[in-house]
């Protein structure tokens, strides 16, 4: 009290923050935790979603591995592989067990790994025998069949001039041979279609230009010498 006897109002401890209403002040921490709980469910409910999308696509990717997996197997008996030999081993087992324990995506990755290793078993059991040149870059592996084919003809007439000169033979023959390019084209492109496809549902490189000059270029030349040949006689 002071002297005149008026009491004096004692301070608030808090300083400022005396003067705060405490239903305001909880109603602030209030929506505080209901924003926190908002954020932690849409991040559990995504989560959710997310694990749901990677369980469903792992079990197509299951059923899609388990139809591939059946027909190489039986395939494989059929080549004569010990059936104990399409069996996988209790530490291949483990070891597949242990990397897809991070839950569905892991599954997932896994699967899909399983699934490229069947495409790539399904090219070596279905590359009508040449699993190898298959696999080779496309251009020297279609000239294994381009370039016999261009050949052919030409050698052909070379021979028949050689043996014949300037005869009316070597002259039908240079006329015959003139189309015949076009023709050892289609012939090859239709050979590496049928030769070096892995599966029949996949498409094969068949560098058609590259194929048309293989088989134009030694046709040319021949007739040219041939020409300069019977000019010079």
């Amino acid at each position: 009290m002071s002297e005149t006897g008026t009491p004096v109002p004692t301070p608030r401890s808090g300083g400022p923050t005396a003067d705060v209403d405490p239903a305001e002040a909880a109603w602030a921490d209030y929506v505080a935790a209901a924003r926190q709980l908002d954020g932690v469910r849409r991040a559990a409910a995504t989560a959710a979603s997310e694990q749901a999308r990677s369980v469903a696509a792992a079990r197509e990717e299951l059923t899609a591995v388990r139809e591939r997996l059946a027909p190489q197997q039986s395939r494989l008996r059929e080549l004569g592989v010990p059936a104990i030999s399409l069996v996988p081993t209790p530490p291949e087992v483990t070891e597949a067990a242990r990397s897809m324990a991070a839950g569905p995506a892991a599954v997932l990755a896994g699967l899909r790994t399983a699934h490229g290793w069947a495409d790539a078993a399904d090219d070596t059991l279905a590359a009508r025998g040449l699993p190898r040149l298959a696999r080779w870059p496309a251009r020297p592996r279609n000239l294994l069949v381009y370039g016999p084919l261009a050949l052919i003809v030409p050698l052909i007439q070379v021979v028949l001039f050689l043996a014949t000169g300037t005869s009316p033979a070597s002259v039908l023959a240079l006329v015959v041979g003139l189309p015949m390019p076009a023709v050892a084209f289609m012939v090859g492109w239709l050979a590496v279609g049928r030769l070096f496809r892995p599966r029949p549902a996949d498409r094969v490189d068949r560098t058609p230009r590259f194929g048309a000059l293989v088989c134009l270029v030694p046709a040319v030349l021949a007739s040219a010498g041939i020409v300069l040949a019977m000019l010079a006689a």
